[in-house]
């Protein structure tokens, strides 16, 4: 079996095509990302609705809904081997997923769309679901945020994760405004119990509660993760999200 770590924006995954495959994914998943120190497995598989499907799975082995650094990892990957073209449709557990090649190493893939948003689930913190059904986030401003605290930071991101009031757990993104269109973000993500150098559906999140609470008119955001910069754009009518688009770096990194 050929396996491959990929990056995107310091989200790191090992990469295996599954086709034709039966796989214990779950134990995979524990093996694999422990062997390789990665945020996740990605496994191509045949798919009757898209060019491919998804499978993502965490480190601790539970089954991911979709991953948006993982998406454009995957995009890159297919094109690379074949599977698809330029443009292609990804299938995730989530909804289908819309990948477009930029450049070698530049992926853009639209996001599935909010399927819930609750700006007070949370005394602190907005609680954003990307699809149906959707990737978990909670979403805080903290204006002191600087990366290097994350160790004094982290009772603040277990709280949020662990608060009951969150259906199914979160992905905790705390952000730092740092003009109208940039934020700094850092992720504490649920399956990985741990912080990550770059989480793309959280930053798009950032980025749906920003605009909807009428703070992004121009519907762009530039994110600075700890591993990499992404950018967000999103299309709506104030109230609601139409498009969401996720854009950054997708590279192999053995």
């Amino acid at each position: 079996m050929e396996l491959l770590v990929m990056s995107g924006a310091g989200n790191d995954f090992v990469v295996l095509d599954a086709r034709e495959q039966q796989l214990d994914f779950e134990t995979l998943s524990k093996e694999l990302c422990k062997k390789f120190g990665t945020d996740g497995l990605l496994a191509l598989d045949v798919s009757e609705t898209a060019d491919f499907k998804l499978h993502f799975y965490n480190p601790d082995g539970s089954r991911g809904e979709m991953c948006g650094n993982g998406a454009r990892c995957i995009c890159k990957y297919a094109f690379d081997k074949g599977l698809a073209g330029e443009a292609m449709t990804v299938e995730t557990d989530a909804g289908p997923v819309y990948g477009w090649r930029l450049g070698e190493n530049r992926y853009k893939v639209q996001l599935n769309n909010p399927g819930m948003v609750d700006l007070k689930c949370h005394p602190n913190a907005a609680y954003i679901e990307l699809g149906d059904p959707g990737i978990p986030h909670s979403v805080t401003e903290l204006k002191s945020l600087d990366w290097a605290d994350k160790a004094l930071l982290r009772p603040v991101f277990l709280e949020i994760r662990e608060f009951p009031g969150f259906p199914k757990g979160v992905n905790v993104n705390l952000y730092r405004q740092l003009s109208d269109t940039s934020v700094r973000i850092l992720t504490y993500e649920r399956g990985v119990e741990d912080f990550t150098l770059a989480c793309g559906t959280g930053s798009a999140s950032v980025a749906v509660a920003l605009y909807l609470q009428g703070k992004l008119p121009g519907g762009r955001l530039t994110v600075e993760n700890p591993g990499g910069t992404l950018e967000i754009a999103l299309e709506g009518d104030g109230k609601s999200v139409t498009a969401l688009y996720l854009e950054g770096p997708a590279e192999y990194i053995n």
